[in-house]
């Protein structure tokens, strides 16, 4: 459709100009929590970004970016980068994750679906196999969602199931994996009860077996797939309680990197190897440590590990994990339809688009960000920029990633006068942070906050606007904490690291010369969210954002 349509036609805002070049600054894994030596943004030297908090008052304000503001089920939710960005560019909360599951679970829509009816037909001759993350941390996963599959799947004709799990450790205390299992094991009786044939078939941490992620370390998918689908492994029990205890006790063990255990019988031969014939289900909603597994079930042609043997099944996640890869190509649950994104709407009436991040996050600031949608709305009027990353080294090793290379590739680009907006996502307190390592996520947050002097430099010289925010909190607060917000410790007397995003706000800074005097952050919108930020960047390009997105957070006061 041409700019021309009157469907994409934008209101003119009645007092703020078009023309102005604007920078969008996302932060990956940038919140706003207490001081102390455990939050890494406010230990790192970052000059910029404090003085964008200590400048103007009504030019910085703090959002929400978890639970129900970004469409997942509870305040309980952490957010994270996928429904981040689908907020800060769709400008409307949309069901998420966690929640699309829920809902088509508890209406029982799931088992109407293509994917279902794709696996059910090995049901009669096969068996089920679900592979994912034993936890109820619900980032990945959670365990109410895993026991109602099993009873579903079992209503719905599954007569064999075998249930490959991963233990957690890190978006749950360590330790808990124990509770789960034993759960999980009274549920499989049960289902034998009624003659199921339900067991858990192998196992192991999910740091060392198959939730890799970004093609960080092969072997991990490759340790999954030996014990999940060959049937072989290291450390071989009759009883998945008994093997996550025994292993625990390993020397420096923990549930993220328990060693891959089959399940075996009397004889010593595994229950539940992947054969011809059956359906498999990687059960996590969350997309990014599936990726790698999706591949290797799915794809004829694949060159990562030796797979010996390659069994016809039935594959589908429970979503689809990328959606530019088309990734798996069936699923249980379909992504939501997200439509009319903020990007769309403004290259539609002419605003010129650049967006750059490195690999790890350049999706979220092109694919997520125009609502889980591959490729450009106009070629002529945008430009997308990947910088690799780094691969084959944790995170931490090189905290400052390309943190300078992104900044300088935005800064070229405000400068050049082609574009009209400049987005970035800088992911280096994500990425660091995730590793746990917290002088590393220190240096990262430094590099970032240089990142961002490098793009509001280029702003000033333009005359133009910034808007810098992040997609969910993490580098923020580093370490667990009990109730009463104290750091909290191991048996050992350790201080327990935190590698998980947070339920902390985050930031929205305003400003830049060709920001009118009269420009501030409302008071009276109802808990600001991510998803006001793309009617608030609207409005900084001249335009008034469609009546069904979330509110803008300015206004404009006549001095």
């Amino acid at each position: 459709m041409g700019s021309t349509d009157s469907q994409w036609k934008l209101a003119d805002h009645p007092k703020l100009p078009k023309g102005k070049k604007i920078a969008v600054v996302v932060l990956d894994g940038w919140g706003e929590a207490n001081p102390d030596q455990y939050n890494c943004i406010h230990v790192a030297e970052t000059p910029t970004m404090d003085s964008l908090k200590k400048g103007a008052p009504e030019k910085w304000t703090l959002v929400k970016a978890h639970g129900t503001a970004v469409g997942l089920p509870t305040d309980d939710d952490m957010g994270n980068s996928e429904v981040g960005h689908n907020a800060l560019g769709a400008g409307r909360i949309y069901a998420q994750g966690a929640k699309l599951v829920d809902l088509a679970l508890a209406s029982g829509k799931i088992y109407e679906e293509e994917g279902f009816n794709y696996i059910k037909e090995s049901f009669d001759q096969g068996t089920l196999h679900l592979i994912g993350l034993l936890s109820d941390g619900g980032v990945h996963s959670r365990l109410d969602q895993v026991q109602l599959l099993l009873k579903g799947a079992s209503e719905h004709g599954a007569k064999r199931i075998r249930v490959h799990i991963l233990t957690d450790g890190r978006d749950v205390l360590d330790g808990s994996s124990v509770g789960f299992v034993e759960t999980l094991e009274n549920d499989l009786a049960e289902l034998r009860a009624k003659g199921v044939d339900a067991r858990i078939a192998s196992g192991g941490g999910r740091m060392y077996v198959t939730m890799d992620r970004y093609e960080n370390d092969w072997d991990v998918v490759k340790r999954g797939w030996d014990a999940q689908v060959l049937g072989e492994a290291p450390h071989k029990f009759q009883n998945a309680v008994e093997a996550v205890k025994k292993l625990r006790e390993l020397p420096n063990m923990n549930d993220q990197y328990l060693p891959p255990f089959v399940i075996v019988d009397e004889s010593g031969n595994p229950v539940g190897p992947i054969l011809d014939g059956d359906a498999v289900v990687t059960f996590n909603f969350r997309a990014d440590r599936m990726v790698m597994i999706a591949k290797a079930l799915e794809y004829e042609d694949f060159d990562k590990f030796d797979r010996v043997r390659v069994p016809k099944i039935r594959y589908a996640g429970m979503l689809q994990y990328d959606g530019e890869l088309k990734l798996p190509s069936r699923y249980l649950v379909s992504p939501p339809l997200i439509e009319r994104t903020s990007g769309e709407y403004l290259v539609k009436n002419g605003v010129r688009t650049f967006a750059c991040s490195e690999t790890v996050k350049f999706g979220h600031v092109t694919f997520f960000w125009n609502g889980n949608r591959s490729g450009y709305f106009d070629a002529s009027k945008e430009e997308y920029v990947e910088i690799p990353s780094d691969v084959g080294i944790t995170f931490n090793v090189q905290p400052k990633m390309k943190a300078v290379e992104i900044a300088e590739k935005a800064r070229d680009a405000i400068l050049s006068g082609k574009f009209d907006q400049v987005r970035v996502n800088l992911p280096n307190g994500d990425m660091v942070g995730h590793t746990g390592d917290i002088e590393a996520t220190v240096v990262a947050c430094k590099a970032a906050d240089e990142a961002v002097k490098i793009i509001l430099d280029a702003v000033e010289q333009v005359g133009g606007i910034y808007v810098v925010t992040a997609d969910h909190g993490n580098a923020e607060d580093m370490v667990k904490r009990n109730k009463s917000g104290q750091p909290t410790k191991d048996k050992n007397g350790n201080i327990q690291i935190l590698t998980s995003h947070t339920l902390q706000p985050v930031p929205v800074a305003i400003g830049g010369p060709g920001l009118l005097p009269g420009v501030k952050f409302r008071t009276d919108v109802q808990t600001p969210g991510l998803a006001n930020v793309a009617a608030t960047v609207m409005n900084l390009h001249g335009f008034v954002a469609p009546s069904d997105y979330e509110p803008t957070l300015i206004e404009v006061v006549d001095n």
